[in-house]
C-alpha cells in the first residue's frame, strides 16, 4: 500500500504550518479556489483573480479539483525535486494550487479505491498543455515506488513524449512545440502503486502539414532534426545534405498565394478576384484574408484549371507556390542537433531494434526527396518526371524499382470493364498524387510507431491493473481562415465539452449523497444541439458532407456549402452568406458558413472541405508502395489490405467514431481537470491580456463549472481537518478535543454562531454554503493568532495615515482651487453656448412650417427626437390599447404609422412567445369545453376564466379504504358532488372519482356505485345556469342500479374531465326542458328545469325533480 515515513509526515506539518495564512493573503494574490468567489457568477471577479495571482507568479488556481494553469512563457522554479517531495502524500487542499497536488491526489485516489481515472489537459495551443503533461509524467516516475523493473517501464514513458513531439509536434504561429494530433496515454499501476505499463491512442494527425505550411510555421520537428543533427554517415546513406533550404516541404514561400473558387486572374489587366476585391496587375494587391498577392510572378489555380502567368508553376488549391527560392523558418527556441540526439536516445531506450530505426530514417528522407520530385508538361500535356536522382533515391530508400515509381507518379489505374488500362496525369494531378502519397506515407508510418511505443510499453502481466489516463487533446482554435482541420477539432472540443459537463454534474452529486445533503439540480448550457448539427446520422453537417464526397457528378465545394443551407436552413446555430440577414452577410463571405458552438461564433471557409474529408490515395500508388522492401513500408502498405471498390471511410467519419470510442473510454473513468490559459499572444512573460483570457474562460467552460460547484456549498472539509484548523476559536475545543471530530466541529460552530441555513454537517465533512462564512472564520482566526500584532500594527498605521492625511489634505485643497476655477470658466462658456442654441431654436420655430433649411433643420431634428423620446416612455402596454399611442406632429405623421404597425406586431409576437407550456394546455382543455357547452349552456360564459385544476379532493383527503381498492386503476380526477336519490330525490353528499376504466361515486369508506366508461350511454345536461348533470348507465339486469342525477360545483370542469378520461368527446347532450333518466330497467324518472327568480330544488306535484335556476346576466344580454 501507500505508505508515508514518520520524518515525511512532519516535514508536511513543517509546510502547513508555514503555509497556514495562504486564504488571508486573499487581497494581495487573489483566492486560491474560484469556489470560495463571492461574485461567483461574474466574468470579471474571475478575470480579476486569475490577474492578481499570475502578476504574483501564482499561475495555478483550483475550482474544486480542477485545476486552472496560466502560462508563465518563463521558468519559475517550482518544478524541482524538492516541489515533489512537499506535495507528496499531502490532502489535497492543504497546499497552494499545483499541478503536483493534482497528480498525486489522483495517484492517491486511484489507490485507494482501485479504480481507473483520467485526467484531461485542454486548452489551445500554446497554453501549456503538452508541458502539463510532462510535468504529471515526471511527478509519477518520482513519487512511484522505484524497482529495476519498474525504473525501465518508467524510463520508457518519459522518452515516449520526446519521441511522439517529434513525429507529432511542430512549429505554429502561435507555439513554437504545438502537438499537431490529439493524445491520450493509460499509465497502468499495480496494486504497489508502481507504473508496470501503458498504452497511447492518437487523434488526427495533421498530415497536410508535411506538404504545406503556413507562413512563419514548420513541418513537423522529425525532419530538421535529421537535416540538422544527423550524422554525416547517415545523411550520406540518405541522400541528403545539411541545408533545409534544399527540400521543397521544407521550405516556406517567398511570396504566397491562395486561391479561392473559379475566379481568374488576367495579366496585364486590372481584374477582379474573390467577391470583390480588386486586384491590380504588377502591384502587391489583397486577396481573401489578407493573404499578399504579387500578379507578373504568381500562378493561381482552381482543382484542375491551370493559369499560366510568365513562367508557369502548379499547385493543387490551397497548397502555396512558390515565388523565388523562399525561406525555412527559424526557431530560436527551439535546438534540433540537441533533440535529435534525445530522440535517438529514445527509441535505444524504449528498444526499437537498429533495422527498424534504419527504416524509420529512411522513410522520413525519403518524404523529403518525394517533395522535390517536379514535373514537366510534354506535348500532349501529359506529366514526366524531369529530375532522375530524387527517383534514384526513393527507389534506394523505399527498396522500389525506379520505373514503377516514375509510372505510380504520373499515371492512374483505370479498370475498363474486364481490362485495366493506364491513364497519364496532368502536371496538376501529378503534383496531387505526389503529396497524397507523402501524407500517405507520413501518416501510416506516425501510426506504426505509435503501435511500436505501445508494445514496448506493454504490461505482460495479465492480473488487474489500475489505471490513470492523460488526455492532451487539441484547445478550441478560431483563426482569420478556419478550414476542416479547425471544425474537426472544434467539434471534438463540443463533445468534450458535453461529456465534462455531465461527469461534473455527475461527481458533485455522488458527493452530496454519499454525504448524505440534498442535491439541488443546477442550470447548464446543453450544446448537445451543436453535436447533433455536426454528428447527426443523415442529418448532420458530416453526413453531408460525406454524401457530397461520394456521390457520383461533379461535387465541389461550393455544392457542399448549398447542400448545407438546404438542410440546415432553420438551424439557430448555423447560418451562411446566403441565410444571414442584412447585418450579418456583410461579415460572412459567400463561400462560408458560422457555426454558433458553446465557446462563440467560428466562421469556417469551405475550401478544400472536400479534399481533405476524401484523403484519398489512387490504388495503384497503394500497389507500388506494396512492392517496397522497407520493413515498415511493406508492414504499412499490407498486401492483406482491403482494396475494394468501394472507397474507405472519410475522414470526418473516422474521426467522429475515433471520438465516439475515446468518449466511452472516458466515460468509464473517474474524471480530472487541467484547464491551460495562455496570458498573451506574444508569449511574453509577465502580460495578462484580458480580452483573450476572457475568451478563454468562457471556451473552456470554467464559469459553467464554477457554477456547478457552488450550487450548493462552497467549501467542504473533513471534519478532522476542519478542526485541527480552527479549535483555537472556542475555548472548549481548545488545546485538545476529548470527543470525536464531528462533536468537535458542532461544539466549534456553535460557539462560532454559525446558523442553520450557512452549513450542513455531512457523514464525514462539513459543508460552508457561503465563502463569506468561511472568510469570517479564517478572519477571525488570524485575530485570534496575532492580536497583540495587530495592536502594534494600528499605531504604527495610524502615525503613516496621519502623516498621509496631511499631506493629501494640502493637495486637496490646491486641486480645490484649481477645480473651482475651471468650473467657473465652463460655466461662462456653457452659458455662452446655451444662447447660441436658444436664438437657433427659436428662428427654427418660427420657420418650423417651411421646408427644410438652415435654420429649421435643427428644430425639426428636435421636434423628431422629443416625439420619439416622448413615444418611448409613453407606449401601449397591451394589444388591445388602441388610444394611447402620442398624436404626431405633422412632420413625423408617415413615421409614427410605420412604428405603430410595428410595435403592434412585436407586442402580439411577444404575447404568442410568452404562453407558457402550462397555459397552453390549460388553453387546449378550455377549447374543449368551448366545442361543447359554447352557445348551449347558460352559465357557460362565466366559467371561461376560472382555470381548471387537476384535482379537487386530494390523495389524502380519499378513504384509505376506498383508495386502497381503487388505486391500481389511477385516480385521474375527483371532485365532491351532490347525489339525488331515484326515489325521493333525497340529496346525499358524496364523492365523484375518475381513473382510468370506470367512474365511481363514493361515500366516506364506501363505494356506492361503479360505472365503467364502456357502459356510460351519455351525460345530460340543462341548456339552463344549474350545476346538475344526469350519468346515463347501461343497464342489463334489474338488479343495478340505475342512472345517476348529481349536483356539483364544477360541473364544466367535471364534465371535460370525463371526456377527456373516458376518451368520449360527444356523448354530452346539453336539453331544454326536462331530462329523462331510468330508475332501474323499466322504471323511468324525470328531472325538470326552468328559470326563476332565485335557485331552488324540490319535487314537484307530478313527482318530477325540480330544478329552478335564476336568469344569467348573459342570457338576459343574449335575449336583449
Amino acid at each position: 500500500m501507500y505508505m508515508f515515513s514518520k520524518s515525511l509526515e512532519e516535514r508536511c506539518n513543517r509546510i502547513l504550518r508555514d503555509m497556514e495564512g495562504s486564504l488571508t493573503a486573499r487581497d494581495r494574490v487573489g483566492i486560491q479556489d474560484f469556489v470560495l468567489l463571492d461574485a461567483y457568477t461574474s466574468e470579471s471577479a474571475v478575470l480579476d483573480n486569475l490577474r492578481k495571482r499570475f502578476n504574483e507568479n501564482l499561475i495555478y488556481t483550483y475550482i474544486g479539483t480542477l485545476l486552472v494553469s496560466v502560462n508563465p512563457y518563463k521558468e519559475l522554479g517550482i518544478y524541482t525535486k524538492k516541489q515533489m517531495d512537499i506535495y507528496m502524500g499531502v490532502n489535497f487542499f492543504e497546499l497552494p494550487p499545483h499541478i503536483y497536488a493534482l497528480a498525486d491526489n489522483v495517484y492517491r485516489t486511484m489507490l485507494t479505491e482501485t479504480n481507473n481515472h483520467f485526467i484531461l489537459i485542454s486548452g489551445e495551443s500554446g497554453a501549456g498543455k503538452t508541458e502539463a503533461s510532462k510535468k504529471i509524467l515526471q511527478f509519477y516516475a518520482v513519487s512511484c515506488p522505484s524497482t529495476k523493473l519498474l525504473d525501465n517501464v518508467r524510463d520508457r514513458l518519459l522518452l515516449s513524449n520526446p519521441v511522439l513531439e517529434a513525429f507529432g509536434n511542430a512549429k505554429t504561429l502561435k507555439n513554437d512545440n504545438s502537438s499537431r494530433f490529439g493524445k491520450y496515454m493509460d499509465i497502468q499501476f499495480d496494486h504497489m502503486g508502481g507504473a508496470v505499463g501503458g498504452h497511447i491512442l492518437s487523434y488526427l494527425l495533421e498530415k497536410s502539414r508535411v506538404v504545406h505550411q503556413n507562413h512563419g510555421e514548420r513541418s513537423f520537428h522529425i525532419f530538421y532534426q535529421l537535416v540538422e543533427g544527423g550524422e554525416e554517415d547517415l545523411l550520406r546513406w540518405l541522400g541528403l545534405e545539411r541545408n533545409c533550404q534544399r527540400y521543397s516541404y521544407l521550405v516556406q514561400v517567398g511570396e504566397v498565394t491562395y486561391q479561392r473558387y473559379s475566379y481568374l486572374v488576367q495579366v496585364g489587366e486590372v481584374t477582379y478576384q474573390h467577391y470583390s476585391y480588386l486586384v491590380q496587375v504588377g502591384e502587391v494587391t489583397y486577396q481573401h484574408y489578407s493573404y499578399l498577392v504579387q500578379v507578373g510572378e504568381v500562378t493561381y489555380q482552381h482543382y484542375s484549371y491551370l493559369v499560366q502567368v510568365g513562367e508557369v508553376t502548379y499547385q493543387h488549391y490551397s497548397y502555396l507556390v512558390q515565388v523565388g527560392e523562399g525561406e525555412c523558418a527559424k526557431v530560436s527556441s527551439v535546438n534540433d542537433k540537441s533533440d535529435w540526439k534525445t530522440v535517438r536516445k529514445a527509441l535505444s531506450i524504449i528498444e526499437f531494434s537498429e533495422s527498424n530505426i534504419e527504416s524509420l530514417f529512411a522513410i522520413i528522407a525519403s518524404v523529403l526527396h518525394l517533395g522535390n520530385v517536379t514535373f514537366v508538361a510534354d506535348s500532349q500535356g501529359y506529366a514526366t518526371l524531369n529530375n532522375s536522382p530524387e527517383i534514384h533515391w526513393l527507389s534506394k530508400l523505399l527498396g522500389i524499382p525506379a520505373q514503377v515509381i516514375q509510372v505510380g507518379l504520373t499515371h492512374r489505374k483505370i479498370e475498363a470493364r474486364s481490362e485495366e488500362l493506364l491513364s497519364p496525369f496532368t502536371v496538376d494531378q501529378a503534383v496531387y498524387a505526389k503529396d497524397a502519397l507523402a501524407k500517405a506515407i507520413y501518416g501510416r508510418t506516425f501510426t506504426w510507431l505509435v503501435n511500436e511505443l505501445n508494445e514496448s510499453l506493454a504490461n505482460k502481466d495479465s492480473s488487474r491493473k489500475t489505471v490513470i489516463g492523460l488526455l492532451d487533446i487539441y484547445g478550441f482554435e478560431v483563426f482569420s481562415v478556419n478550414s476542416f482541420e479547425q471544425f474537426c477539432i472544434n467539434y471534438c472540443n463540443e463533445k468534450l465539452q458535453q461529456l465534462f459537463i455531465q461527469l461534473t454534474l455527475k461527481s458533485e452529486q455522488e458527493e452530496y449523497e454519499m454525504e448524505g445533503i440534498e442535491w439541488e439540480s443546477v442550470p447548464y448550457f446543453n450544446n448537445k444541439i451543436i453535436c447533433d448539427l455536426v454528428e447527426e446520422k443523415f442529418k448532420g453537417i458530416i453526413s453531408v458532407l460525406d454524401e457530397e464526397c461520394l456521390r457520383p457528378g461533379e461535387a465541389t465545394d461550393m455544392t457542399f456549402l448549398e447542400k448545407l443551407e438546404e438542410k440546415m436552413g432553420g438551424h439557430p446555430h448555423f447560418v451562411t452568406h446566403k441565410l444571414a440577414d442584412q447585418k450579418t452577410r456583410k461579415t460572412l463571405e459567400r463561400g462560408d458558413f458560422r457555426l454558433l458552438h458553446y465557446a462563440g461564433e467560428v466562421t469556417y471557409c469551405v475550401v478544400g472541405f472536400l479534399d481533405k474529408n476524401n484523403d484519398l490515395l489512387y490504388r495503384n500508388i497503394k500497389e507500388v508502395m506494396r512492392q517496397s522492401k522497407n520493413a515498415i513500408v511493406k508492414h504499412c502498405f499490407p498486401s492483406t489490405e482491403p482494396d475494394s471498390k468501394k472507397r474507405p471511410e472519410t475522414v470526418a467519419t473516422q474521426f467522429k467514431s475515433s471520438l465516439v470510442g475515446l468518449t466511452e473510454i472516458l466515460m468509464s473513468k473517474e474524471p480530472w481537470y487541467v484547464r491551460c490559459m495562455k496570458p498573451n499572444e506574444g508569449k511574453q512573460p509577465g502580460l495578462f491580456d484580458d480580452v483573450l483570457v476572457r475568451h478563454q474562460v468562457k471556451y473552456l467552460g470554467l464559469m459553467e463549472h464554477l457554477r456547478v460547484r457552488r450550487a450548493g456549498f462552497a467549501y467542504r472539509r473533513r471534519y478532522e481537518i476542519f478542526l485541527q484548523r480552527y479549535k483555537p476559536l472556542c475555548p472548549d475545543t481548545w488545546p485538545n478535543w476529548k470527543g470525536t471530530a464531528a462533536e468537535g466541529v458542532q461544539c466549534l460552530i456553535k460557539h462560532l454562531g454559525y446558523k442553520p441555513d450557512e452549513y450542513k454537517m455531512g457523514r464525514t465533512k462539513i459543508f460552508i454554503r457561503h465563502p463569506r462564512t468561511l472568510f469570517a472564520t479564517e478572519d477571525a482566526f488570524e485575530v485570534c493568532k496575532h492580536e497583540l500584532a495587530t495592536r502594534i500594527q494600528a499605531k504604527y498605521k495610524g502615525y503613516r495615515v496621519k502623516g498621509d492625511y496631511m499631506r493629501q489634505r494640502q493637495a486637496a485643497t490646491k486641486i480645490e482651487t484649481c477645480w473651482r476655477g475651471m468650473k467657473a470658466r465652463r460655466e461662462r462658456d456653457k452659458r455662452a453656448w446655451a444662447v447660441k442654441v436658444i436664438k437657433r431654436f427659436i428662428k427654427g420655430f418660427m420657420t418650423r412650417n417651411q421646408p427644410a433649411c438652415v435654420d429649421n433643420t435643427e428644430y425639426l431634428a428636435f421636434v423628431r427626437q422629443n416625439y420619439l423620446t416622448r413615444l418611448k416612455e409613453n407606449l401601449p402596454k397591451t394589444v388591445l390599447d388602441k388610444n394611447t399611442w402620442l398624436t404626431p406632429p405633422p412632420i413625423m405623421q408617415e413615421a409614427s404609422q410605420m412604428l405603430r404597425k410595428l410595435y403592434t406586431r412585436h407586442m402580439v409576437r411577444r404575447y404568442v412567445q410568452g404562453i407558457m407550456t402550462e397555459r397552453k394546455a390549460q388553453l387546449q382543455i378550455k377549447g374543449l369545453t368551448s366545442s361543447i357547452f359554447k352557445g348551449t349552456k347558460e352559465n357557460y360564459p362565466h366559467s371561461v376564466g376560472i382555470p381548471f385544476v387537476d384535482t379537487r379532493i386530494r390523495e389524502e383527503d380519499i378513504h384509505i379504504k376506498v383508495y386502497q381498492m381503487i388505486r391500481q386503476e389511477r385516480i385521474k380526477y375527483s371532485v365532491p358532488v351532490v347525489k339525488y336519490d331515484r326515489n325521493g330525490f333525497r340529496p346525499r353528499f358524496r364523492q365523484l372519482i375518475y381513473t382510468g376504466s370506470a367512474a365511481y361515486l363514493v361515500e366516506e369508506a364506501k363505494i356506492k356505485q361503479r360505472v365503467e366508461f364502456n357502459n356510460l350511454k351519455g351525460v345530460s345536461v340543462s341548456t339552463l345556469s344549474d350545476n346538475f348533470l344526469i350519468l346515463h348507465v347501461q343497464c342489463e339486469d334489474i338488479k343495478q342500479k340505475g342512472d345517476l342525477v348529481l349536483q356539483c360545483d364544477y360541473l364544466f370542469e367535471a364534465l371535460t374531465k370525463l371526456c377527456l378520461v373516458a376518451n368520449k368527446h360527444n356523448f354530452i347532450k346539453v336539453v331544454q326542458g326536462s331530462v329523462k333518466f331510468d330508475i332501474q330497467p323499466g322504471r323511468e324518472g324525470f328531472v325538470d328545469f326552468k328559470s326563476g327568480q332565485e335557485t331552488m330544488i324540490y319535487r314537484a306535484k307530478n313527482g318530477h325533480l325540480m330544478v329552478e335556476s335564476t336568469r344569467t346576466k348573459s342570457r338576459a344580454m343574449i335575449q336583449n
